[in-house]
């Protein structure tokens, strides 16, 4: 489970951030409100033109009464139905537009955040955002959107429109609205809070998920599918319970509204028929002000009944506009290094701000030159290593590459490969233009003949074309692992930070992705968190990490003769028995 989930925005900051994208597409709003002013005032001619015909036939007028009234409701339907049409494209545009925005926002930041903030949060929190709550936006633009404006603007107009015939006859129509107003006063405050807890708890079900997948192969070796598989049936059942109580505070909400109705078509009857009693409005026009009045039936329902999914949207857009506040890294730097030396100078780091995992860690990997760093798990080496490639950022201390901060370097400064490799779903070339868009067919070609991976790229069904990553060709990890590393030869940084990136090659491909890292690393500034401490007594020095602080340093020839902690690790791994 995870400790801290991202931020929520406020409804006000949701509302501001809706504003201003609105604002920055004022034309296209004020063309889309337009279109849906119209809409909805054709709407209401039909009403007009029957409550006229009623006063006409009443008067003893003939058939040739109906032909007016007629052609006036089949002109009014034509433009109210084109006006309808085109009021519907603009707004699902409209909201199409700041959709896309948000999503590319969102999405943007999350790419900028800060590591450790994710892994606070954990990955199933920001999935569900970009997905399910992005998703759950999507549907509000597209089905619900357009009708709900419509509402709006055919209940205003409808309202006006019966005050213009007469203001009791509005002002009984209006004795409805307080009733709507009450009803949405019950609801929405119960509803908006299960639907964040809705989200929450689909977040954590996702974050379980995410865990189960990538750790399938833990799983299996301790056979935790049961507990994994009820965790997540848990989380499920938990969201499932919000939305049964979602639906029935739903269902209590729908019989407000028709009784909303109710009580509004029946003070419009009465009051026009003590008004006709009176002369005061015809019966026609009592006609009119009941059919408008009726015709608002179906258009407030669904307005008031959107408020169910709005609020869904509602709590979408705030956990999304909360990713949009987060500070995020910068890693556009443009500050060249003025050398290649790689330098971490008292640095200390802490995840959540309590506990250290480095301790006043101080290292020099020198231009050219390639360095080990070696430690029993958890004595922060790959935290070092973060610090290094510019993932993480110092609590305390410096990080730079020839006297620049690593924030302050150009993107192609300093690489890093990680044993938790990416294969991207597309052409195998293309996966490796991530490091350098623009690299020929030739040149791509001879960043695989370094890396020793070129052979086996040959003997696939397309060669440097075939389709790699989900859906396409599957690699092995030794083979992701040696496109990562082609990457590199590509990118061509003066310093690259491996870490652990030999891991899952396993005993069989070791050797192979081992002499794959010393070429891509050759005359460049490395520092490498190794695995296997064959690749640390290849380095020129090894530097030793315990409990977040450096223990030993020196080449390995060196530290094996002091018989320290480093000897005592080669001699373990030097056993008969290791591989």
């Amino acid at each position: 489970m995870t400790d801290e989930l991202l931020p929520v925005a406020s409804p006000r900051a949701s509302r501001a951030w809706l504003g201003t994208a609105l604002r920055a597409r004022k034309v296209q709003a004020v063309l889309t409100l337009s279109a849906g002013v119209l809409a909805a005032t054709a709407s209401t001619v039909p009403a007009y033109a029957l409550g006229l015909l009623v006063d006409r036939i009443r008067a003893g007028g003939d058939t040739g009464a109906i032909v007016p009234v007629a052609v006036v409701l089949v002109v009014a339907a034509v433009a109210g139905g084109v006006a309808t049409a085109i009021g519907g494209y603009l707004i699902s545009r409209l909201g199409s537009q700041v959709l896309a925005d948000l999503r590319e926002r969102t999405v943007a930041t999350a790419l900028r955040l800060p590591a450790r903030v994710l892994d606070r949060a954990g990955r199933g929190d920001l999935l569900s955002r970009v997905s399910a709550d992005i998703s759950a936006i999507d549907r509000a633009v597209s089905d619900v959107l357009p009708g709900m404006i419509s509402a709006i603007l055919l209940a205003g107009i409808s309202l006006a429109a019966m005050i213009g015939i007469d203001w009791r006859l509005g002002l009984a129509g209006a004795v409805a609205v307080p009733i709507y107003a009450f009803g949405l006063r019950w609801y929405l405050p119960r509803a908006a809070p299960s639907y964040a807890a809705e989200r929450v708890a689909i977040a954590e079900r996702s974050q379980v998920f995410v865990e189960s997948m990538q750790g399938t192969r833990t799983v299996h070796a301790y056979r935790l599918e049961d507990r994994h598989l009820a965790g997540i049936e848990g989380l499920s059942a938990r969201a499932r319970d919000i939305s049964i109580g979602v639906f029935a505070l739903y269902t209590r909400f729908v019989w407000r509204i028709n009784r909303a109705e109710l009580a509004g078509l029946g003070s419009v009857l009465v009051v026009g028929f003590l008004l006709v009693r009176k002369e005061v409005v015809s019966v026609g026009e009592v006609s009119a002000a009941a059919l408008l009045f009726h015709r608002l039936f179906n258009p407030v329902a669904l307005l008031m009944v959107t408020f169910d999914k709005v609020q869904d949207a509602g709590a979408s857009l705030a956990r999304l506009v909360g990713v949009l506040d987060m500070a995020v890294e910068r890693r556009d730097g443009s500050t060249p290094p003025a050398g290649r030396e790689l330098v971490l100078e008292d640095v200390s780091f802490s995840y959540d701000g309590v506990t250290p995992v480095l301790d006043r860690v101080s290292l020099r990997v020198a231009p050219g030159e390639v360095v080990a760093l070696v430690g029993s798990t958890g004595a922060g080496k790959t935290t070092a290593a973060s610090l290094a490639a510019g993932i993480l950022r110092p609590g305390s201390g410096h990080a730079t590459v020839g006297g620049v901060p690593v924030a302050e370097l150009p993107a192609d400064t300093v690489a890093i490969v990680s044993q938790e490799t990416h294969v991207f779903t597309g052409p195998l070339a293309e996966d490796l233009r991530l490091a350098r868009p623009r690299a020929s067919d030739d040149e791509v070609t001879a960043a695989l003949a370094r890396v020793g991976a070129l052979d086996w790229v040959r003997e696939l069904p397309a060669g440097i074309d075939t389709v790699v990553g989900s859906g396409g060709h599957q690699l092995t990890a030794a083979h992701a692992q040696q496109l990562a590393l082609a990457r590199v030869v590509l990118l061509d940084p003066p310093v690259v930070v491996l870490d652990e990136a030999t891991a899952e090659a396993g005993s069989a491909g070791a050797r192979d992705l081992e002499q794959a890292a010393a070429a891509a690393l050759a005359g460049r500034t490395a520092l490498v968190v190794a695995h296997r401490l064959t690749q640390a007594a290849s380095a020129d020095r090894v530097i030793v990490m315990e409990h977040g602080r450096v223990v030993e340093s020196g080449p390995h020839a060196a530290l094996i003769a002091e018989g320290g902690r480093y000897a005592r690790f080669w001699a373990a791994w030097s056993a008969p028995n290791r591989r």
